[in-house]
């Protein structure tokens, strides 16, 4: 018997499928061993930054699952993803179980000739690579631990920092004060409706947008008492060249802007696909297509196309750090159009069909046109000449690879046929006033795409390095823009204040191209480590004696403390910003940022029923008020709000506690559904719960979506997702 181990259950089956029966396929699903949550014993700094991993919860059966395989067996494949992060879990396998001559074996895409291929062609764990990954996760370790606890200290308890994560928030806080101190300037937009001999109406558009209404009075005076006329038509014959085929950051940029799906969303989706077998491994830097892929690309085109529109290019991605990974992503099998189980997988499949194809053909010819405007005779005397009025539009003359990538083609105006010096019928001008607009709030997929280019983490860290902005609070998705939130703009100014030169563009891109000569074997780990750690550690040190920041401004003069009428200051909680009186803590005065009076704790008169010490308080929180005891956080009682919760409840009964019921609650990441018992029962689920049990494992049933109706709230359930059932 031969063992392949993978990381993946689905790609085990999809391997499984490919091979006969001297091979088991079994999954570690994910990494089995990680460092421990105590920076105390996670690294040995003095000895050389030697990291000290242990088994992560829950996996011990794995582990002797593969053990007892592997004892069994003639031969042990590792087939991790062929990346640094592959090739670290495959070491972390082979420590675990305490064989050293397992074999590593590598492919990018999951078909049975490239599996079949990787088996016949293995080699050992490449160290470089491993240490590769490594190094990285050490260092955002030691940065993370570091810059956290100084934060912590200084700012507010429970905020963090990190390598990678703080410049981003940088940049993104950049552009936000680019905003606060733009300055828009008033204008004006003038339109001109006219009419050809032909009865065709033209919208043209005045070339120039005066800044004064007076210059806009002139023009419209002018435009009303002369006659028009064509001046000048000019006809541009352009093309437009096929894009490269998709690489991680770009597919990321993509989904976003045409799926309106998340990256750490595509990231998942494009998982699924890769190990269902549908693409290749979609964490890759290289625009590069192989061979075999080409010719199945041609034959597609010139058999879904024609001949005429084949045409072969060859994408350089203009980087030294080009990932292991030696493809861009595409199909694994260009004939297959549509692919998937789900919608979002479906459509993120044909985006990257999409792209695939039309990356091997012809370039677009498209003929631009623009007519201009004017009057024939100017009003004498004036002193403010006519501007040109002009109306654009274009045509496709070879539609080339917009054929298979329709959406790339934008709406084109069709002109009729005229000619220079053609009269014009003025019909009626209008002018709307205007002002400049700052510079736009980074969209995902613009974030992405700004990382990229300033050379700021890899292809698999651009997705989570958004997902922990948002997950920490120190931004906020509103209409596809990326907004600061009050403890981001807090964080990253003190960063800035005080670790510029760690949370710049230059630093932060020269660490990763430091981890991109480790996995190259052109740079050793631990003086990688210690160049970065010696001045970093002395420079968080020199931080400790700085004052803690408890005020960030003084409040507007016209709001004054509720209570005692003092000056109030900015400081910010857990919520946000705030304002507090100035006399803090003799006096408890605060209001909201916006000036609505805070209440503060007020006594209600009853004694807690749970530790019978303190009293219950009536308090102001984030989502309302509520009654909870004066001990807290010794003692954690909360007093049910019956109407509220009766208001709320599903009628669910709780699974755990049988006494209580399932109710609706909002908590930071929105809204999910616990026990009416908390906090004695902290039973809880993400959807709302639909009154059935599991079949498979007696768990509630809950919502789920439109291809998903119902399904298990119980995560490691196969019924939690129905279409892994067979």
């Amino acid at each position: 018997m031969r063992l392949l181990i993978v990381e993946s259950p689905s790609k085990a089956k999809t391997i499984e499928k490919y091979l006969g029966k001297d091979f088991r396929v079994i999954a570690s699903v994910g990494h089995i061993r990680d460092l421990p949550k105590s920076n105390k014993t996670a690294i040995d700094i003095a000895g050389g930054f030697v990291p000290h991993y242990e088994v992560v919860k829950g996996k011990e059966r794995v582990i002797s699952e593969i053990k007892s395989l592997a004892k069994k067996a003639d031969e042990v494949l590792l087939a991790t993803d062929p990346d640094r992060e592959g090739e670290a879990i495959a070491w972390h396998i082979q420590e675990a179980i305490g064989l050293k001559d397992l074999k590593r074996i590598v492919f990018y895409e999951i078909t049975k000739e490239a599996v079949e291929e990787a088996i016949e062609n293995p080699r050992k764990i490449d160290n470089s690579l491993k240490e590769a990954q490594e190094a990285r996760r050490v260092l955002d370790r030691l940065v993370g631990y570091d810059l956290s606890g100084l934060i912590w200290k200084k700012v507010r308890y429970g905020l963090s920092a990190g390598r990678v994560q703080s410049p981003a928030l940088r940049i993104i806080m950049e552009r936000e004060r680019e905003i606060r101190a733009f300055d828009p300037v008033t204008f004006w937009t003038i339109n001109a409706e006219l009419e050809d001999k032909a009865k065709h109406n033209l919208l043209f558009v005045c070339s120039e947008e005066p800044k004064k209404k007076e210059e806009v009075d002139k023009i419209l005076d002018i435009a009303q008492k002369s006659s028009w006329k064509i001046t000048d038509i000019k006809e541009t014959q352009v093309t437009r060249a096929p894009r490269a085929p998709f690489i991680t950051s770009t597919l990321q940029q993509a989904a976003s802007s045409r799926l309106g799906i998340a990256p750490s969303q595509t990231m998942r989706l494009a998982q699924k696909l890769y190990e269902a077998g549908h693409i290749t491994y979609m964490r890759t830097d290289s625009t590069n297509l192989g061979g075999s892929a080409r010719q199945e690309i041609e034959s597609v085109i010139k058999s879904k196309y024609g001949a005429n529109y084949f045409e072969s290019h060859v994408y350089t991605k203009k980087s030294k750090n080009a990932q292991e990974a030696h493809e861009a992503i595409r199909p694994t099998h260009v004939s297959v159009e549509r692919a998937g189980s789900t919608e979002g997988e479906q459509r993120l499949y044909s985006l990257i069909w999409q792209r695939t194809v039309s990356s091997q053909m012809k370039s677009a010819d498209v003929l631009r046109t623009k007519i201009v405007a004017n009057v024939v005779v100017s009003t004498q005397g004036s002193d403010v000449p006519m501007p040109d009025f002009w109306l654009s539009g274009s045509r496709i003359l070879f539609d080339g690879w917009l054929k298979a990538d329709k959406a790339s083609a934008s709406e084109d105006v069709i002109l009729p046929e005229l000619k220079k010096d053609e009269p014009l019928t003025l019909l009626n001008i209008n002018f709307e006033e205007r002002q400049t607009t700052p510079p736009t709030r980074y969209s995902e997929a613009g974030l992405i795409k700004e990382l990229e280019k300033r050379g700021i983490g890899r292809p698999s860290t651009y997705a989570s390095i958004i997902k922990t902005l948002t997950d920490r609070g120190y931004v906020e998705k509103i209409l596809k823009a990326l907004h600061p939130t009050d403890t981001g703009e807090v964080v990253s100014t003190f960063l800035e204040e005080h670790f510029s030169s760690y949370i710049s563009d230059s630093f932060t891109a020269e660490m990763e191209n430091e981890l991109d000569d480790i996995a190259q074997g052109d740079r050793t780990y631990k003086k990688t480590l210690a160049d970065f750690y010696t001045p970093f550690e002395k420079a968080v040190k020199s931080k400790e004696k700085i004052e803690k920041i408890t005020n960030l401004g003084k409040a507007p003069d016209d709001l004054k403390c509720p209570l005692c009428g003092a000056d109030m200051i900015i400081k910010l909680g857990k919520g946000g910003k705030f304002l507090s009186c100035e006399r803090f803590p003799e006096c408890q005065g605060a209001r909201t940022i916006e000036g609505k009076e805070l209440q503060g704790p007020k006594d209600t008169g009853e004694l807690c029923p749970k530790c019978a010490k303190g009293n219950l308080l009536a308090r102001e929180g984030k989502f309302g008020m509520f009654i909870a005891c004066s001990r807290f956080p010794k003692c954690k009682f909360v007093k049910k709000d019956e109407e509220m919760e009766k208001a709320n409840s599903t009628g669910v009964v709780c699974p755990t506690c049988k006494t209580g019921f399932m109710s609706e609650r909002r908590g930071r990441f929105g809204v999910f559904y616990s026990c009416s018992n908390y906090p004695d029962c902290k039973y809880a689920i993400k959807a709302k719960p639909t009154g059935d049990v599991c079949k498979i494992c007696g768990s509630l049933m809950m919502e789920g979506t439109k291809t998903i109706p119902e399904r298990c709230s119980d995560k490691t359930c196969p019924n939690h997702n129905p279409h892994k059932l067979k």
